[in-house]
């Protein structure tokens, strides 16, 4: 059977495709036009619409099957030649320029590879960032390797601001330092540079893979499910007992734990069987605890590939009750929940003593995640067409069945008086808290600056995700989420295995010359504490700004004449 050939098709012809709606990125120098699978992909649409324009190779190969990679190929419609240069997808606001009557489509040939000009749509398609569009010189105390230094620019870094009347210079300030922190800490964004980092990850990805660790020991599960049995076992044993605040907390205990393997389903890291591990996933998330699989994996496929951006990543998208970046101040569009975050009143009040609130909030975690779980089940938000469409009718079962076995059968029909029903739920509600906490300890501590188009995903997970150490005897409370570094390098790989890619993962750090952030359990908190703290003293900086400027005549200068 003769290989099929794909035309060659230039960055200006590929920018022409994306100006006229096409969903367009590049896996292995192809061309792949996403438009026909967008509604039907089980990530979500948003996790693909991140990656219009950019080389996804990365992104694919990290979060995808090899069988589900094959089956992208019947989606190609080009082949490219050279390094690509990332585009800024449209959904982060980028701008492209259709072809006009004058341009030759048939003959342009224009490199992939070429640094944009002024006029290319990277640099054009958003307003001038007080970051990257200075006219000072580059923000960058590291040596460039060699090659061409592309300009960094970001569609969401910052807005656009003049200097100003209403306190947003002192943000654009901040945000400069934090962006001059990162460009020191971490390894270049020269192309040559950042092509090492991959040219290394993917080998790193080759050598995980030789060694096994994407196989599943299901004796490590067998074990999981004695414990998940045992504390189930508990629950029911002290209810029928009247013991209901004991109760509750084996219950809690056991939303606890089910959520590590749910997890592992999500990424298919159980079976690798994409409606297996779904099907899995079903059970024990929607079924068991009440929480939709669906929702998850379109919420969790986003944050895996824009981590930690503060327009993007529904994962650090809390307001108005948490912020870990000043740049929530402004009023940001969620590019995820499609609407503005408010810094309004009830923000500033929150924002004030959040390094106090904080923990009293992720006792309360599951509550949202209901209100999220039904949102994403009722309005549709999954695939409602192709291999997935059955989905979630089995999650809205699954709903029913938890709603019916817990607020039923448990609080109505077993537990006598209103007052032991509102404890045992509040207990079996607070108690798994330490996922909530263990999934912030990861992030909320780490960068959240836009460096542009194009830096690395290794490097970008690096630079936005901590690993928490932790002694082997203990790695079943924390269910894999302490090696989150990891985790986001390889997603798929089994938590059972993790520990054992954590050798592999330091040793290319030290190669590639990018931090690793390993903190213990106590220090992790501490520095999630502090950012919380420091964001807080940020809000009253700039409100101290306004009220200056707000008394006096001179909005520049803030002061009366």
């Amino acid at each position: 059977m003769a290989v099929k050939t794909y035309p060659l098709l230039s960055r200006r012809q590929i920018e022409a495709l994306i100006a006229d709606g096409r969903s367009v990125f590049i896996v292995d120098q192809h061309v792949i036009k996403a438009d026909p699978f967008l509604q039907y992909h089980p990530g979500g649409d948003k996790a693909i619409l991140h990656m219009v324009g950019r080389d996804a190779t990365d992104e694919v190969n990290a979060l995808h099957s090899s069988e589900a990679r094959q089956k992208m190929t019947r989606y190609r419609v080009g082949r490219i030649e050279g390094r690509w240069t990332n585009f800024i997808p449209p959904i982060q606001g980028g701008k492209f320029r259709s072809f006009s009557d004058d341009e030759d489509v048939e003959n342009d040939t224009g490199d992939c590879d070429a640094a944009p000009t002024e006029t290319s749509s990277s640099l054009s398609s958003r307003d001038p960032s007080p970051v990257f569009d200075s006219t000072e010189p580059a923000l960058r105390n590291r040596r460039p390797a060699d090659g061409l230094l592309p300009s960094s620019p970001s569609a969401s870094s910052v807005s656009s601001v003049e200097p100003d009347d209403d306190g947003m210079s002192y943000l654009d300030t901040v945000t400069k330092e934090k962006v001059t922190l990162d460009l020191e800490k971490y390894p270049s964004l020269d192309f040559a540079t950042q092509d090492a980092i991959v040219a290394k990850y993917r080998d790193l990805g080759r050598r995980v893979e030789a060694e096994g660790l994407y196989q599943c020991h299901y004796g490590a599960y067998a074990i999981e499910a004695i414990r998940y049995s045992l504390l189930f076992g508990l629950f029911l044993l002290f209810l029928r007992w009247s013991w209901y605040v004991t109760s509750a907390v084996c219950l809690g205990a056991f939303w606890h734990q089910l959520v590590f393997t749910a997890h592992d389903a999500g990424h298919m890291g159980i079976t690798h069987g994409f409606h297996t591990d779904t099907v899995i996933g079903i059970i024990i998330a929607d079924f068991l605890g009440g929480l939709s699989i669906g929702w998850w994996k379109r919420n969790h496929n986003v944050h895996h590939i824009v981590t930690n951006a503060p327009e993007h990543d529904p994962d650090i998208e809390h307001m108005p009750f948490l912020a870990v970046s000043h740049r929530f101040f402004q009023n940001m569009r969620s590019t995820y929940y499609d609407r503005v975050m408010e810094y309004d009143a009830v923000a500033k009040v929150f924002l004030r003593i959040q390094p106090y609130s904080y923990y009293i909030l992720l006792l309360f975690g599951r509550l949202n995640l209901y209100r999220l779980s039904w949102d994403h089940l009722i309005a549709g938000r999954g695939p409602r067409k192709g291999p997935a469409w059955w989905h979630r009718w089995l999650e809205i079962a699954g709903h029913v069945f938890f709603w019916t076995w817990y607020f039923y059968g448990v609080l109505y029909k077993s537990i006598p008086g209103n007052w032991d029903r509102f404890i045992f739920f509040l207990v079996s509600h607070m108690v798994p808290m330490p996922v909530h906490a263990q999934i912030c300890l990861s992030h909320f501590a780490m960068s959240t600056s836009d460096l542009g188009p194009h830096e690395s995903f290794a490097q970008k997970m690096l630079r936005t995700t901590m690993d928490i150490e932790c002694p082997q005897w203990l790695d079943f409370f924390h269910g894999g989420l302490q090696f989150q570094v990891i985790h986001h390098l390889f997603p798929r790989i089994p938590r059972h295995n993790l520990r054992r890619a954590q050798k592999l993962v330091q040793d290319f750090c030290n190669e590639v010359d990018i931090p690793y952030a390993l903190y213990g359990f106590v220090d992790g908190n501490r520095h999630v504490v502090g950012t919380l703290a420091e964001v807080s003293r940020q809000a009253a900086i700039l409100a101290k700004c306004q009220k200056v400027i707000a008394e006096s005549d001179d909005p520049i200068h803030g002061h009366n004449h």
